[in-house]
């Protein structure tokens, strides 16, 4: 592959403290982690609640919701300090923001790490700051016309941007504006490597294959 070096994401790795381990030892320098503010602690999973059910689901399955859930504390304390988290903010509970805040002051203060989210209302709200990352997500169309306009203030960090909205001209566009580009879901190297080829900073992939090759 030619051209600057892409830095490479292990998708929803952080959902579990095994698939965690496992991203880190195929070299994975970021990890994302799904994070939920939920009766007023944070629970890092994809599936989401169903209200009074007690089920939590995400498309075709379905689990329950009295299991033990992996918490962001837990999360934290677990990772490598040289792994760089990216914790994709889900829902709209006001307190998310806040506990996730707090969580990285409090049990990783000198850990650099990223949030990103598709809910811009979280992102606007977010504490900047030296070590925290800022990266507005992207999976539509809509989203994208809307993110050239948002993502020209001066509090973006960058865009987290699903990889069939891109072409090379989109690409240039969005690294005036926002800085830092990231695309998803990438899984296989020669995706990697025309994306690379545009500008593309960083790519998240769901593939440990990817994540050693890159």
């Amino acid at each position: 592959m030619s051209g600057h070096r892409l830095f490479v994401i292990a998708h929803r790795a952080g959902n579990g403290l095994d698939t965690l381990r496992a991203a880190e030892t195929a070299g994975a320098l970021w990890v994302e982690a799904d994070v939920w503010a939920h009766r007023g602690r944070l629970e890092v999973r994809h599936t989401k609640t169903m209200g009074p059910i007690p089920l939590l689901w995400d498309r075709w399955r379905l689990e329950l919701a009295n299991r033990p859930q992996l918490t962001l504390d837990a999360l934290v304390r677990s990772a490598k300090q040289e792994t760089t988290l990216l914790l994709d903010l889900k829902g709209s509970a006001p307190d998310l923001v806040p506990l996730a805040s707090s969580t990285l002051d409090e049990l990783a203060p000198q850990r650099p790490y990223a949030v990103c989210s598709r809910n811009w209302d979280l992102l606007d709200a977010y504490p900047r700051g030296p070590r925290v990352r800022v990266l507005y997500s992207v999976g539509s169309a809509p989203e994208l016309r809307a993110a050239l306009q948002h993502l020209a203030q001066p509090r973006t960090d960058g865009i987290s941007i699903h990889a069939r909205l891109l072409t090379a001209e989109v690409v240039a566009h969005l690294r005036e504006q926002a800085g830092m580009v990231i695309s998803w879901p990438i899984n296989t190297l020669a995706l990697a490597e025309r994306l690379q080829s545009w500008g593309v900073d960083g790519v998240s992939t769901d593939r440990l294959e990817v994540v050693r090759a890159l």
